[in-house]
């Protein structure tokens, strides 16, 4: 026997889905996805340990003080014992030469590399939306002037010019308020940001050029608004997704950055401590050591890849159409 289908009650229903925000549909499918789900419980757990790394160390009992009575005298300043001195009160093993916490180091050291990660991708995330907007936007010479710029900029030797330029202002000691590490990091997310945001500017842009032809644009023309009211009121809303999108994607890659460019000496100098810089500093010590290499690389290879898959997972929901690789 066929059920007799309410029409107002399904008419009520097909209505309440197709107006649901894209934002809510792209939340929805983001649940759906396991996958993506645990990748962004594992990165909330790394922003809370790096945000409460204090408390987590005070509890657990360890400190970034060198401890130089656990270092063997005999051997060159490496840590008693095996596996780079690990034991209860040291659950991940101590530094070599300087006795301090590797676990303690991790937590501080997440603060900093993730701190830098935030910082540039916001910068870079911010010049690359008020370029594209213009860009895109006003069309003619100003199209053509920020089009030309960034492709000089994506033609740099990035990598080296940033090395070149982080040892001269390295050098500083004082820029306004700032001064050792704080200054170094505030070139770091400068120079990493500066150099990142070309891609971020040529994806607003051509996503502008799409939106602008759109008949609400034309409708707020004829209603006399300012080019300004446009950019902000019409167009800036519509570029939610994609800027989200980019931002889950680019935290990644300026995290490998800021590991790259403190691994070679030009960022974070002890004793404040980064991921990059452990990392730096076991390589000069893997083959007595390895174990002080281990645990740093585990974290960030952990952390890229899950913000990697979350990343992955927040572009598929606000696109479906689009297909995981």
């Amino acid at each position: 026997m066929t059920a007799v289908t309410d029409p107002v009650a399904a008419a009520g229903t097909r209505s309440a889905s197709r107006t649901r925000s894209p934002g809510r549909l792209a939340l929805a499918r983001l649940r759906r996805d396991r996958v993506s789900v645990a990748a962004g419980v594992f990165v909330a757990l790394v922003l809370l340990a790096s945000v409460f790394a204090p408390l987590i160390c005070r509890v657990l009992g360890v400190d970034t003080e060198r401890h130089i009575e656990l270092l063997s005298l005999t051997n060159l300043g490496f840590p008693e014992g095996r596996f780079g001195g690990m034991s209860w009160d040291h659950p991940l093993g101590i530094e070599p030469k300087t006795g301090r916490d590797l676990l303690a180091l991790l937590l501080y050291g997440s603060r900093t590399s993730l701190l830098i990660a935030f910082g540039a991708t916001a910068v870079s995330v911010l010049l690359g939306i008020v370029f594209g907007l213009w860009a895109g936007y006003f069309g003619g010479w100003v199209d053509t002037v920020i089009s030309r710029s960034t492709e000089v900029l994506m033609a740099f030797p990035v990598f080296l010019f940033s090395i070149a330029l982080l040892a001269v202002l390295g050098n500083l000691d004082r820029v306004w308020f700032l001064t050792g590490n704080g200054l170094r990091m505030a070139i770091l997310i400068f120079v990493i940001g500066f150099f990142s945001f070309p891609y971020t500017a040529r994806l607003m842009r051509s996503q502008v050029l799409s939106l602008r032809t759109r008949e609400f644009v034309a409708a707020a023309r004829v209603m006399g608004s300012t080019n300004r009211r446009i950019l902000v009121r019409e167009l800036l809303p519509n570029l939610t997704g994609p800027i989200i999108v980019l931002t889950s994607l680019s935290i990644p890659t300026t995290v490998l950055a800021e590991a790259g460019l403190s691994f070679l000496g030009v960022g974070i100098s002890p004793p404040a401590t980064s991921w990059g810089q452990l990392l730096g500093a076991a390589s000069r010590t893997f083959v007595v050591d390895p174990a002080y290499m281990l645990f740093p690389g585990l974290c960030m290879v952990a952390t890229v890849l899950a913000f990697n898959l979350l990343g992955d997972g927040i572009r598929d929901a606000f696109d479906p159409k689009s297909t995981k690789s």
